[in-house]
């Protein structure tokens, strides 16, 4: 699939904007959208053509499914099936941070593209006030992956889609800063045991609390069902060193309560200098893109606790630090 050549990317503003990316969704055509988690790359969902323009879009693996985003859990299920568990989470946790991956409903819209030939969904109900009421004007699912380029750090802001995307997509809809920062916890409920695939902004604490029993260890067999399980994502240009306890002179700094503090570094970033995971979470992606931009020959990152919202900061520097080819 390739990118219509030219596209002039409209910036606009919500609420005024609403209704022109309404619009343009429902025309085949892209749109970024914040969300409470980070910004998506919207696309019609049922429609296969403009699903695939995201993939190009992002350069993204088409193997690498998409989540459907939908206005309230009747829409959900009108997607997919949802047993006992399933809706007792999506009670809990919707709208908000949470995906859930079950099986394809006979009554889905849903295009195979968006869910890479699987007969599986991920499907959310953000809670974010620009993007129900997106949804709710589309009146159909929205694939929505992050709003970057493929494997890039996500954006928590306009601009950061702005220097992504601009010329390759038709619009990016302005609602402010993301208020928690991490993409969403992804669930799979394909089995009777539920389990986590991709830690995020609800905590395995929260959904075990739901589900009145602990969840298992997470275990992959190298199958993509989900996004976000590719070994190496959000990443920065440059190398990222996971839990070092001293600095370098050619290194920039992504700290944590202060711990490096006094290291020599080309710069440094407290993702929370009083150490609230939850502060840590909304400014992880913002301090990466500042640090890649830095002309640092690596990215050192102090140690983070892997509680809570710790568990999903771990997940994407994992990810971050992960070998690849550039």
């Amino acid at each position: 699939m390739q990118l219509p050549s030219n596209i002039a990317t409209r910036h606009l503003t919500a609420p005024e904007g609403l209704s022109e990316a309404a619009q343009t969704l429902a025309a085949g055509g892209l749109v970024a959208f914040p969300t409470e988690t980070v910004y998506g790359l919207g696309a019609d969902a049922t429609n296969g053509e403009a699903v695939a323009r995201i993939y190009a879009a992002k350069g993204r693996p088409s193997f690498n499914p998409l989540i459907a985003h939908v206005a309230d859990l009747a829409a959900a299920e009108r997607e997919g099936v949802f047993n006992a568990q399933a809706r007792a989470l999506a009670q809990a946790f919707w709208p908000g941070p949470l995906t859930l991956v079950v099986p394809v409903a006979a009554t889905g819209a849903v295009s195979s593209l968006a869910r890479a030939g699987l007969d599986s969904i991920g499907l959310r109900v953000p809670d974010h006030a620009v993007a129900l009421a997106l949804l709710k004007a589309v009146g159909k699912p929205v694939a929505a992956p992050s709003a970057n380029r493929s494997g890039r750090v996500s954006p928590t802001r306009a601009d950061h889609v702005a220097a992504d995307l601009d010329g390759r997509v038709e619009a990016i809809l302005d609602g402010g800063a993301t208020s928690i920062g991490v993409e969403s916890t992804i669930v799979s409920c394909l089995d009777e045991t539920p389990r986590i695939l991709r830690p995020g902004g609800v905590t395995r604490q929260a959904i075990e609390a739901v589900l009145g029993h602990a969840l298992p260890a997470e275990e992959s067999d190298g199958a993509v069902i989900a996004p976000g399980m590719l070994q190496s994502h959000y990443a920065p240009h440059c190398e990222v060193v996971l839990e070092a306890q001293q600095g370098a002179a050619d290194a920039a700094i992504l700290d944590f309560h202060g711990q490096l503090a006094h290291e020599p570094c080309v710069k440094r970033i407290d993702l929370s200098p009083k150490g609230d995971l939850l502060e840590a979470a909304a400014r992880l992606f913002e301090a990466l893109r500042r640090l890649d931009e830095s002309g640092a020959a690596r990215i050192i990152v102090a140690p983070i606790p892997k509680d809570g919202l710790g568990e999903a900061i771990n997940d994407r520097l994992k990810r971050a630090a992960a070998p690849r080819d550039l």
